[in-house]
């Protein structure tokens, strides 16, 4: 198959997915399935690509399930914990504040959000595609991409159940979450999913003899930082919890990094 036709049917697809994410958040009322199904659609345009046939692509072929195992690792793991909050009856409030602050125009500019996220989850298709080096047998760049991901994906796990452990307890409502993780970074889990995207720029590993598409793996974990540090992740998610903290997070602020997960100087 041409790579453009691969790329088109990624794109195609990811579009019917999140718009059948639209119809279904508008009809439950719950937009928690926006996530959940941007992220299990993601994951499997990432399986896709990374496994099917390629004029010019093809190469090591059990470095091509490493790749589509490591997607589907993140998938799997990021819409299954979506997916539990989404049935337990969780609407995610960055998603409710959109829809109040557009009003009578949210149904439409909704649809026009969510395909956009189907480009962004295209482009991280792309990366894992980018990441198919034709090179022969297992390299040290393989396991450097796997450590990374499996890394990831614990720590994601890590910070997850952590905050869950927080809110589950009566004691703790309405106090900001700061123990574990939450004591180094105000967004742990965002820092990393957005490790997870350098396994495949290393599995690419273009600067080692990898080939020059592999350069286009850096897709993943650029476009993740700019998403989660300045678009759709850290900002909304501090707006509300402005809203709904107030002074108590303007002092989360203060003593520790939104983003790194390394204590400030000075910090208690």
């Amino acid at each position: 198959m041409p790579v453009y036709v691969l790329v088109v049917l990624i794109v195609l697809g990811l579009c019917l997915v999140m718009a059948g994410a639209w119809a279904l958040a508008a009809r439950t009322g719950n937009s928690g399935w926006v996530d959940t199904l941007w992220s299990a659609g993601t994951g499997l345009a990432a399986m896709v690509a990374a496994l099917v046939p390629v004029h010019g692509m093809d190469g090591y072929l059990p470095r091509q399930l490493l790749l589509a195992v490591l997607a589907g690792l993140w998938s799997a793991r990021l819409a299954g914990h979506i997916l539990a909050r989404t049935l337990a009856g969780h609407d995610d409030p960055r998603y409710a504040h959109l829809k109040r602050e557009w009003g009578a125009d949210a149904p439409r500019r909704m649809f026009l959000f969510l395909q956009a996220q189907a480009v962004a989850g295209a482009l991280l298709a792309l990366c894992v595609l980018a990441a198919r080096n034709p090179a022969p047998g297992w390299r040290i760049w393989d396991l450097l991409g796997l450590a990374m991901l499996v890394v990831a994906v614990a720590g994601e796990g890590l910070a997850d159940r952590q905050l869950a452990r927080f809110r589950a307890d009566k004691a703790n409502a309405g106090r900001v979450c700061d123990v574990g993780l939450w004591g180094l970074s105000r967004h742990p889990n965002y820092f990393f999913e957005w490790l997870g995207w350098w396994a495949y720029p290393l599995i690419a590993a273009p600067w080692a003899g990898g080939p020059a598409w592999g350069w286009l793996a850096l897709l993943g974990p650029v476009m993740m930082y700019w998403v989660l540090v300045h678009a759709s992740g850290i900002p909304p998610t501090e707006a509300h919890m402005l809203r709904s903290r107030g002074e108590a997070y303007r002092a989360y602020q203060a003593r520790v990094n939104a983003f790194w997960p390394f204590r400030r100087s000075g910090a208690p």
